[in-house]
């Protein structure tokens, strides 16, 4: 599910009912968090590669969150800190957030996310401001 305002993705909640067989990139190509599912089967192999060196430019932090065990409330906020959908996520589903702003409430106890990010980190007060 794409979460779009005013023609902007703001972020792509992936449920785990909406995986597809095969590799599937549900991130474009342009966003500076790329977000992709694997589904195969036994004895599939994927060709040993690395990654080369190749600089970019990233002028914000978008992340990805993967609930592994329990249940969170996602929130997700426009440019202007107007809230623009709210969702429920178990074990199993994962959200990418572009732009505007998010929040997390954990539902129950034991609750596992693992949380990626493009780098580097420079500091919260560089990073990150609240919404009030």
């Amino acid at each position: 599910m794409n979460i779009i305002k005013g023609g902007k993705l703001f972020a792509i909640i992936h449920k785990k009912e909406d995986w597809k067989e095969e590799l599937n990139f549900l991130t474009p190509n342009d966003m500076f968090c790329q977000v992709g599912t694997w589904w195969y089967q036994k004895n599939k192999h994927l060709k040993a590669h690395k990654h080369i060196y190749n600089p970019r430019k990233a002028s914000m932090t978008q992340e990805c969150v993967i609930v592994i065990v329990g249940k969170i409330k996602a929130t997700i906020f426009d440019n202007n800190d107007k809230i623009i959908h709210t969702d429920i996520l178990t074990a199993g589903d994962l959200l990418v957030c572009f732009e505007g702003g998010h929040s997390y409430d954990i539902l129950e106890d034991d609750t596992k996310v693992i949380e990626c990010k493009n780098g580097p980190f420079v500091s919260v007060e560089k990073d990150k401001v609240t919404i009030e």
